[in-house]
């Protein structure tokens, strides 16, 4: 590679580990990414909890837990479907397209070029793969590194231009998703399956038999972790869930691509940078939380009400829940920009520190995860209910919060993110501060 990029001025959306050597305004920057990547990657595990510890289709449909969910009227489903469920992701893929700017930035500044973002995107992907067939199906770093290519191609546009394209893109995906996944909600959980005709009918019979097969098709890989057979497992995924990688880029470009060119635009607009006026930020921020928090709500009693049946609860994650979520991401953003700067205590440092090894932690926990629920080690799946699983996450958090900042105190790099530059460049960077 001829990239002419000092190792030590990379940063991206993961985070490296380094105390910033900017000025003032910058180093605020970087603090508020860290600080808000931290929390992000703190509730990806929250939201993820469900599918590590239960059935994989448990975490949307209820019925598909192995034991009693101990969630009477389903509110907690509830709570996180309005509080969690998207948002930390929503809140990551904006990051990631913020950190690829930066990134580039710096290599720009010292006459690098896209080819080093390339690669470095490629080895992510690379990443992400080990993560689906190895460690956990739920991987979201390899469609972020393909999603990354196609926003490179963007980097050069305006950031006005980003944002536009971002926006609409994001509410083409919103009519996308709304057609694609309310149809078989409407065929199978209305009285339109039932009175629209003789192939409506049909379809709904299929739709139903559907159900049967899915679950069937996830007992498999569920009852092999039960089992702790671990070669089972990984033969399963590469024999039977080897698309789904790229299945999930067909299906989440919809989302992600747009987030990511937001998140590069409000990056380059000053967003991130407490720049936009304040008191415009908080009213804002509570605007958007507020209204895309009560309109979540009324959607989870929707769902409750319909029974939270398979569709009807695929709807709601799916179909009805991306419109109102862009204003509660876009509010939860600004509202961190504002606070976090005032979070410097005990806690606020440690989440700092959680964010710059954000790319440690998000594969670490799917590595512990193992270590809680396979039947090799405590052997947990299946067998605790949400608020147990809740727990577990409380636990997780903990140990995020413990090892990261004593870790960054005596070292450049979390773990993942020094072999990540390593690879990146071609050679070994001292870890040892």
């Amino acid at each position: 590679m001829n990239d002419t990029l000092s190792p030590s001025a990379a940063d991206d959306v993961f985070g490296d580990g380094q105390a910033s050597i900017a000025p003032v305004a910058a180093a605020q920057r970087i603090d508020t990414l860290d600080f808000i990547r931290g929390i992000a990657v703190m509730g990806i595990l929250w939201a993820n909890i469900v599918a590590f510890g239960q059935p994989f289709e448990a975490y949307m449909y209820p019925a598909a837990f192995r034991t009693d969910p101990g969630d009477p009227g389903g509110w907690l489903w509830i709570a996180q479907f309005v509080a969690i469920d998207g948002k930390m992701r929503g809140l990551f893929t904006m990051l990631f397209g913020a950190g690829m700017y930066l990134f580039m930035e710096k290599a720009w500044a010292r006459g690098a070029t896209w080819r080093l973002q390339a690669w470095r995107l490629a080895i992510l992907a690379a990443f992400g793969l080990f993560h689906f067939f190895f460690i956990w199906p739920g991987d979201i770093l390899f469609f972020y590194a393909v999603f990354g290519f196609v926003v490179l191609a963007c980097i050069g546009w305006s950031a006005k231009a980003q944002l536009w394209t971002g926006l609409v893109g994001y509410m083409f995906g919103v009519l996308f998703y709304a057609i694609f996944i309310s149809l078989p909600w409407a065929v199978v959980d209305t009285s339109f399956g039932t009175q629209g005709g003789p192939e409506v009918v049909e379809m709904r019979a299929g739709l139903i038999a559907d159900i049967d097969k899915t679950l069937a098709h996830g007992a498999v890989p569920s009852d092999a972790i039960a089992a702790g057979d671990y070669g089972a497992l990984v033969a399963h995924r590469f024999a039977e869930q080897w698309s789904e990688p790229l299945s999930n880029v067909l299906f989440f470009c919809f989302e992600s691509i747009p987030l990511m060119l937001i998140g590069m635009a409000l990056y380059r607009m000053g967003f991130f940078s407490g720049t936009f006026t304040r008191s415009k930020m908080i009213a804002w921020g509570w605007a958007g939380v507020i209204a895309g928090a009560l309109a979540h709500l009324a959607i989870g009693l929707a769902v409750k009400a319909g029974g939270f049946t398979f569709y009807g609860t695929l709807a709601g994650f799916i179909a009805w829940s991306p419109l109102p979520r862009l204003p509660m991401l876009l509010g939860l953003a600004a509202l961190m920009v504002v606070y976090a700067p005032s979070a410097t205590g005990w806690l606020g440092d440690r989440i700092r520190a959680a964010g710059r090894a954000a790319f440690t932690n998000y594969l670490g926990t799917s590595v512990l995860m193992m270590f809680v629920f396979h039947g090799w080690a405590l052997g947990l799946f299946g067998a605790l209910n949400r608020p147990q699983l809740y727990v577990v996450v409380a636990l997780s958090w903990a140990v995020m919060l413990a090892w990261s900042k004593p870790w960054l105190d005596r070292y450049n790099y979390g773990p993942l993110e020094w072999l990540w530059r390593c690879l990146t460049y071609g050679r070994a960077f001292p870890l040892r501060k």
